[in-house]
């Protein structure tokens, strides 16, 4: 059996009209031929479709049945060449992205998620909280199709693009002896205890941070270690000791906590975005990627 769309169309036209002319003309193609397409279909099912006289036509029972099997088909056709092409031009589909504890924090992120959510409301967007080493082997494999992280060394298949350089502030005590200040030096914190990560767990601001302490000169006194960013500011509230963040940890505002610009110029961190050159990247993913890192939203 090799029923196609086009017998469907035909006969669903002359079913609606129950005249052939007409369907003909509505189908813009001319009345014998359809008569032929409309024999040939029932040839195929083995069964009559219409009952048909020299004055009127009409669905026979199995008529009927199949007028509304084949406006399902046609439905359902449509629906998924409708979905195929909101799918190839980013209007729907998912979308799995792996960021670190400060992006939603920074303005560029928060902002392009929302935009993004505004454009393409139809999109599923699945946000995965998991620091900067780990994104990597996600993003390799597949489970993850963009990651915003830290600057960090890649593999070769995994491109990136810097979407910013994140200024990085003291964090202490309001009652603290730095707190008054307006800005404070890298070296002011030389002899302070510090609140930081926990190097197992692979941030890789951890290594970044101790990497600049290390340039001026300063080997840290850490008194706590800790898994998340949270956890040292909510530390460094309590008088545990002093920290080092980005800027963007800002917006989470406690009364206890301080925080303090550095005066040296090269006391940043880099915020990549980055993916995967194994697969093809997806309009969706593209429309994202265009967000992230656009300077104007």
């Amino acid at each position: 059996m090799n029923i196609e769309l086009r017998h469907l169309r035909y006969f669903i036209a002359v079913a609606e009209e129950l005249h052939f002319g007409r369907a003909a003309r509505r189908l813009n193609i001319s009345q014998p031929p359809l008569s032929q397409q409309i024999q040939a279909l029932e040839q195929q099912l083995d069964a009559r479709l219409f009952a048909r006289t020299n004055r009127s036509v009409q669905l026979t029972p199995a008529g009927e049945h199949f007028l509304h099997d084949a406006r399902q088909i046609m439905q359902s056709v449509a629906l998924a060449a409708d979905k195929a092409s909101r799918i190839h031009h980013g209007h729907q589909g998912e979308l799995r992205i792996g960021f670190t504890s400060s992006a939603p924090f920074i303005a560029t992120v928060s902002d392009a998620l929302f935009t993004f959510r505004q454009r393409y409301p139809h999109v599923h967007i699945q946000m995965q909280e998991i620091n900067t080493r780990q994104q990597l082997e996600p993003l390799l494999d597949g489970r993850l199709d963009l990651g915003v992280m830290r600057n960090t060394p890649l593999p070769d298949v995994l491109n990136h693009q810097l979407m910013l350089r994140e200024p990085l502030c003291a964090v202490v005590h309001r009652a603290h002896r730095l707190a008054g200040k307006e800005s404070i030096s890298v070296s002011e914190l030389a002899n302070e205890p510090f609140v930081f990560f926990d190097p197992q767990v692979g941030t890789a601001l951890y290594s970044e941070t101790l990497a600049m302490l290390q340039r001026y000169g300063i080997v840290p006194d850490i008194a706590q270690e800790v898994g998340e960013a949270m956890t040292i500011i909510g530390l460094v509230a309590t008088g545990l000791g002093v920290s080092i963040l980005p800027a963007s940890f800002r917006r989470i505002r406690l009364d206890d906590v301080c925080w303090l610009p550095l005066r040296e110029k090269d006391v940043w961190s880099e915020v990549w975005l980055v993916w995967s050159t194994r697969r093809e990247m997806s309009a969706t993913i593209r429309h994202m990627k265009a967000l992230l890192l656009a300077n104007d939203f």
